[in-house]
């Protein structure tokens, strides 16, 4: 990655906590449990997975530069929505987390000299990754379940109105 395509990623990084502050008005929080279906995450969901990926992406990011070639662990997303209670979780709080984490990262990565972001790390499931590789992935990613999100809200209005889901809307468009 070039300084300019850096620069660009590290903004949409950057904005991520302000696009799901904004995102967020436009859904009534009583709909925030709905789920579009079986597999299908609600709002509330997705909010806590974005606090704790954004945890997991913090440490990762600070170790890439600490750690150099150190070994990160993936997890199981959908094993830790059914199995550590996310509805049980504060969605407000998760998204406050998620906005705190992201706004610290975003300084930290801001001050980086160049030589920081040819730093690597192991990940477990995508093997060995640089930092502009990592940037790339968390850029996207909260982007992406913004997306989720305004999907999810789209198909509760539409079950308001009456109308059958569409089970072929993707309701998380992958970066």
């Amino acid at each position: 990655m070039n300084p300019e395509e850096r620069n660009e990623k590290l903004e949409q990084f950057a904005r991520a906590g302000d696009e799901l502050t904004e995102a967020l008005q436009a859904f009534p929080h009583s709909m925030w449990t709905y789920k579009p279906g079986p597999e299908r995450w609600s709002i509330h969901e997705i909010l806590v997975h974005l606090a704790d990926s954004e945890a997991n992406g913090y440490v990762r990011c600070r170790r890439m530069v600490a750690e150099p070639g150190c070994l990160v662990v993936a997890y199981d997303e959908e094993r830790w929505v059914a199995e550590l209670g996310y509805h049980d979780e504060d969605p407000d709080e998760s998204a406050a987390l998620f906005r705190m984490l992201r706004g610290m990262a975003a300084r930290f990565l801001g001050r980086l000299l160049a030589d920081a972001w040819t730093r690597t790390m192991r990940h477990s499931e995508r093997g060995e990754m640089t930092l502009d590789d990592w940037l790339a992935v968390y850029a996207a990613h909260a982007a992406a379940h913004v997306a989720q999100m305004r999907a999810t809200h789209a198909a509760w209005l539409a079950a308001q109105r009456g109308e059958p889901p569409d089970p072929e809307k993707s309701l998380y468009p992958q970066p």
